[in-house]
């Protein structure tokens, strides 16, 4: 098995070693003005062995990342993106395509830019794409770490539903800086973080990640949604609220509308938790890409020893957009992978 180190943080340039933690079930607490949660790492065949892979209902998963959290200021579905970022152009084995149609199959709402001569990059929304998601007010939080395999649970995620016209709305979620959440304590059983919490300040595949209007305005308008009030059954968007999304397969579907996402708003009432695990990727004995009908890359043979980055971040505004500049936005958190010398 090639050997590996695992980091995480709240963004790529304040990331520490979880390296001991993998598959321990511990969570690593990740801190920032824009992100507070947890994260914890499996790997198959990596750093010892964990119960996780031998659930009936992850058998075939070779590694996971699961995160609980809440973001500190009001933003939009559409606006909080997943996925892989890199540093540096990538050298794409022969073939490649064919990985990239798997990915698009798997994730429709995937966008990239993997030939990117400067940083290349493929995301999704993030509630569109993980394939385990729920979501619960910060008074009720899922315990976290658990001995079970998360499930989709949103059953108060009309609670996020921004039902009403920016003009209208005039009751402010609680800010940032209200009483302790109680995510704290949800893992305060399990003290021992890795410390890798960090301060942070602020062609059809090709598509621009960029959204348009104001952030400012945007900020502004998402910063006022009403909460506890009854969903309409439709906003003035036309977008029906997120009620009876009882499934991954219905949760995703809804998601892959973009007016759907736009009139859901996550702020710091809100709890996400996530579980991000597939099988196609096998870290022993071999750094190995599985694709269907019988496909597969030694990527040992490719990588150039950039770190893989999983991240969490923002969607760029177009106005934020300029040459030379990181395609996407401020990172809320971000899981990396790297070669070891």
């Amino acid at each position: 098995m090639p050997q590996l180190r695992v980091l995480a943080g709240p963004d790529p340039n304040h990331l520490a070693s979880i390296t001991h933690l993998v598959n321990t079930n511990t969570p690593c607490k990740v801190s920032s003005d824009h992100f507070e949660g947890h994260i914890i790492a499996n790997i198959k065949g990596f750093n010892g062995s964990t119960e996780y892979f031998e659930r009936d209902d992850r058998k075939g998963v070779t590694w996971s990342i699961q995160v609980q959290g809440r973001f500190l200021q009001p933003h939009s579905a559409d606006d909080i993106l997943f996925g892989n970022t890199f540093e540096r152009p990538l050298h794409l084995p022969w073939g490649s395509g064919a990985a990239l149609k798997f990915m698009s199959y798997i994730d429709p709402n995937l966008l990239h830019d993997l030939t990117s001569q400067t940083k290349p990059w493929a995301l999704s929304p993030l509630v569109a794409t993980m394939p385990h998601f729920a979501h619960s007010h910060k008074s009720r939080p899922p315990k976290f770490p658990s001995t079970s395999s998360l499930t989709d649970d949103n059953s108060q995620l009309s609670l996020a539903y921004h039902d009403e016209d920016d003009d209208d709305v005039d009751s402010p979620l609680s800010s940032a800086s209200s009483s302790t959440s109680s995510l704290s304590s949800v893992s305060s059983e399990h003290s021992a973080h890795s410390g890798c919490s960090g301060h942070s300040s602020s062609s059809p595949s090709r598509k621009s990640l960029s959204s348009n209007g104001s952030k400012s305005s945007k900020i502004k308008s998402l910063s006022k949604v009403a909460r506890g009030s009854r969903p309409a059954s439709r906003n003035r968007n036309g977008a029906p609220p997120p009620v009876n999304l009882h499934t991954a397969v219905q949760r995703r579907n809804y998601f892959s509308v973009s007016k759907n996402r736009k009139s859901v708003v996550f702020g710091p009432e809100d709890i996400i938790t996530t579980d991000f695990c597939y099988g196609f990727l096998e870290f022993a004995p071999s750094l190995t890409l599985r694709l269907p009908g019988g496909i597969s890359f030694d990527l040992l043979r490719y990588w150039d020893g950039q770190p893989v980055r999983f991240m969490c971040c923002e969607r760029k505004d177009a106005a934020e957009s300029s040459a030379g500049s990181e395609p996407w936005g401020q990172s809320f958190w971000c899981v990396a992978i790297e070669l070891v010398d």
